[in-house]
C-alpha cells in the first residue's frame, strides 16, 4: 500500500507523499470526523482510490501502476448525492431522475475525477457523497473533496498512490 497523509498546519492542507509534500485544497469548512451530506467539509479518515475518470478530449489518460478502472467522462456520467435515493453515493447515467453531479464539466475540476472510497459500503444516507480527488476549482476550496494541481496529481498516481489518510486537526 502507497498511502499519503493529508494535515493542515498553520490553516493549509498538505499531502505528504513519497516523502513530498504537495499543497492540497479541502472543504470549504476544513475537516470532520463527523461527516454529513453538503456541509463543505472533508472527511477524516482512509480513503482508498477506487476508480480514476477522465476528460480523453482535453487531457492524456492518468498513468499509474494501480489496478483500478480508468474511463474518459462522458455526457452521461454523473454521480448521486441524493440521500433519499437508492443510487445515493453512486456512479449513475444520465438523466437521472435524483439530484447528482455532472461529472462532464465545462470547468477543468473534474478533468482528472478520481472516486476516493468514502460512505460507500454500503452508503449511508446523510454521510456525505462524491468524495474525489480532483483538480483544484477556481473558489480555492472544494466541497469536501481533496484537490492537488495537474502535475502533483499525476505524480502520486504514477508514484502508486492508492490510499489517502486525512488526519483530524
Amino acid at each position: 500500500m502507497k498511502k499519503a497523509i493529508l494535515k493542515i498546519e498553520d490553516s493549509q492542507a498538505f499531502l505528504y507523499f513519497n516523502q513530498q509534500k504537495f499543497t492540497a485544497l479541502i472543504g470549504k469548512n476544513g475537516l470532520n470526523q463527523d461527516k454529513t451530506e453538503g456541509d463543505y467539509t472533508t472527511p477524516v479518515g482512509i480513503l482508498p482510490l477506487q476508480k480514476i475518470f477522465y476528460r480523453a478530449d482535453r487531457l492524456n489518460k492518468p498513468i499509474t501502476p494501480l489496478n483500478i478502472p480508468i474511463q474518459p467522462i462522458s455526457l452521461k456520467d454523473g454521480w448521486c448525492d441524493d440521500p433519499t435515493h437508492i443510487h445515493y453515493n453512486q456512479h449513475v447515467n444520465l438523466p437521472h431522475e435524483g439530484s447528482h453531479e455532472q461529472l462532464w464539466r465545462e470547468d477543468h475540476t473534474y478533468d482528472i475525477c478520481i472516486v476516493l472510497g468514502w460512505n460507500d459500503a454500503p452508503p449511508i444516507p446523510g454521510r456525505g457523497s462524491a468524495i474525489f480527488l480532483h483538480l483544484p476549482p477556481a473558489s480555492g476550496f472544494t466541497e469536501g473533496c481533496i484537490a492537488l494541481n495537474e502535475k502533483d496529481l499525476r505524480q502520486c498516481l504514477s508514484e502508486g498512490l492508492d490510499t489517502i489518510e486525512v488526519e483530524a486537526n
